[in-house]
């Protein structure tokens, strides 16, 4: 049995070279806005909710990023709007941190929470003044 297809032995929670190079090709596609082939690799397969090891999902990448269509394609395929990764920090509060409105209004559509998150959405809207945010969202 050769490494690539071994299942059952060795350590379950130590991915293949192969697995860890595909997983890191699309994190980059994530960060690139490649909607087309992100949404062609979670129609094979790939979960909608992966994540890297800071607990960053697809959707917070792309996010992030400033990549709207990305987002959109990611939220229409199943994944969560309102992930945290490892610090608690959710996509819809990086985009309004790093002023991404069409992000902001994507995630909106694909049901992201603006109160979800440490600091939310809201929180972050607040700390950089952004009074047509807290009134997008709903909030004082």
């Amino acid at each position: 049995m050769s490494e690539h297809t071994e299942s059952g032995s060795g350590s379950p929670d130590v991915p293949d070279e192969d697995v860890i190079e595909l997983a890191t090709k699309i994190f980059d596609l994530a960060r690139q806005g490649e909607a087309e082939t992100l949404a062609a690799y979670l129609d094979a397969g790939v979960p909608a909710n992966l994540t890297n090891d800071r607990g960053d999902t697809l959707v917070m990448l792309a996010a992030y990023h400033g990549h709207a269509e990305a987002v959109t394609a990611l939220l229409a395929r199943g994944a969560e709007a309102d992930r945290a990764n490892d610090r608690g920090q959710t996509p819809l509060a990086g985009a309004v941190f790093k002023g991404e409105e069409a992000v902001i209004r994507a995630l909106l559509a694909g049901g992201a929470d603006p109160d979800a998150g440490t600091p939310s959405a809201v929180d972050t809207a607040r700390m950089f003044a952004k009074a047509d945010l807290l009134e997008l969202f709903g909030a004082k």
